[in-house]
């Protein structure tokens, strides 16, 4: 199982948009889902995506999804989605939205703080290199959006996990998703294979 922590700085918090783009940029979160979730004809039953929305009007709002066989969701409907889980809002409480989708209001570190006993790591340019690594079988990896990680939450990061690299460009945040279940699915088949 591995687990990927996403902050959408800007992302909004409530379900009223239409544009992903004018909706603190949940154009990237969207790609993010789809890099996460899904393979060519199937939903993946290994990863578990938290997204942490820090926009107006009522930052921070947690979604998470992980595997559900009935999980409702589809490459060209993720804004939907994601458009009514927030709708789905409860204050105080976590709540199942969809099957294998919930919401609640949980910041950041307070996800982070509840998963510390648990391997953690952060993309960074200037991390360790992805190679030099050894993966446990459940990693989890925190990623920011265009914006990248605030610099308080880069603080906090640096007491609590390891800043990785996966080269020395920077890419988009759905690319990083998609190289890191990628390198993981290899990473684990040679690990099986040895």
């Amino acid at each position: 199982m591995r687990e990927f922590i996403l902050i959408s700085n800007h992302g909004r918090t409530k379900g009223d948009w239409r544009d992903l783009m004018k909706a603190g940029r949940m154009d990237i979160v969207c790609h993010s889902v789809i890099s996460a979730l899904f393979l060519s004809n199937a939903i993946r039953n290994d990863v578990t995506l938290h997204i942490v929305l820090n926009g107006p009007p009522d930052p921070p709002k947690h979604i998470e999804i992980t595997y559900d066989p009935d999980l409702p969701i589809s490459k060209k409907d993720v804004g939907n989605l994601i458009r009514a889980t927030l709708w789905k809002y409860k204050p105080k409480r976590k709540v199942k939205a969809f099957p294998g989708v919930f919401i609640e209001k949980k910041s950041f570190r307070k996800i982070v703080e509840e998963k510390l006993d648990e391997e953690i790591y952060y993309l960074d340019k200037k991390g360790e290199d992805i190679e030099k690594i050894k993966f446990g079988e459940n990693p989890i990896f925190v990623i920011g959006d265009h914006e990248g990680i605030p610099k308080q939450e880069k603080k906090f990061l640096k007491k609590n996990a390891k800043a990785i690299s996966i080269g020395p460009n920077m890419y988009f945040t759905s690319q990083c998703i998609s190289f890191l279940n990628i390198w993981l699915d290899r990473y684990f088949n040679k690990e099986k294979i040895s």
